[in-house]
């Protein structure tokens, strides 16, 4: 018996334009994936996908180099692309209601930056989920889905709350700052946000109430530990 279900919000973007016109193959981040997935079921709750349209977004390659996602990366993709596969297709994000959810979860990859943090049927979601007092997670550059919540005047309902998110410091060092529209942390700080910065490529959670963020992918699990502590 499942003890609820989780959405897990997935971006369908596979590129990201950069400010020269180029484009910046992207994807979903395994570990933002499969982590919290697998904690979730651990759980004993039931994870739907959905994304805009239903589409499957690619995995970004990154995150199955060792190099660059740590040794544990072959088996978090594994993991995300087996629960991909065993789902099916994808939810279409534009018919999903929250009120079969519990929770849901808004792993990263560039993805977010691209389509969620301006899609309406998300931002009507996460303003339902956040009036009802459901749970709200989001990772990495996941956080830049919640900008899509405003409310009738086009004031951002997550304004004046503690969260964390992808620093500047670590879209430097991953080299994808220079050329980048906009940087996420610097843009939630500009409206409004209370953005709490950890150490980069740290570890590093912040809950506020209903709201569960982590900083990057090494805080995925830690993401869901909270979150399932909480519905507990």
């Amino acid at each position: 018996m499942s003890k609820g279900k989780v959405l897990l919000v997935m971006s369908a973007a596979d590129v990201w334009e950069r400010t020269d016109g180029s484009k910046y193959p992207t994807g979903y981040w395994a570990e933002e994936l499969a982590a919290p997935h697998e904690k979730f079921v651990e759980a004993g709750y039931t994870v739907d996908f959905a994304s805009p349209g239903g589409v499957l977004q690619p995995l970004d390659e990154h995150s199955a180099d060792p190099a660059v996602a740590g040794e544990e990366c072959a088996r978090h993709v594994a993991h995300a692309q087996k629960a991909l596969e065993e789902f099916g297709p994808l939810l279409k994000l534009e018919e999903v209601g929250i009120d079969d959810y519990v929770a849901v979860v808004l792993p990263g990859g560039h993805g977010p930056v691209v389509d969620l943090f301006q899609d309406a049927g998300l931002g009507r979601l996460l303003a339902e989920a956040d009036k009802g007092g459901k749970l709200i997670g989001a990772v990495c550059h996941g956080p830049a889905a919640l900008l899509s919540a405003k409310d009738e005047d086009g004031n951002w309902l997550f304004a004046g709350r503690r969260m964390t998110a992808f620093t500047d410091e670590e879209e430097r060092l991953f080299g994808t700052a220079e050329g980048a529209p906009w940087l996420l942390a610097s843009r939630l700080r500009e409206l409004g946000a209370d953005h709490v910065e950890g150490a980069a490529y740290q570890q590093h959670n912040i809950v506020d109430g209903n709201l569960f963020t982590g900083q990057n992918p090494a805080s995925s699990a830690r993401l869901a530990e909270d979150m399932i502590a909480a519905l507990r």
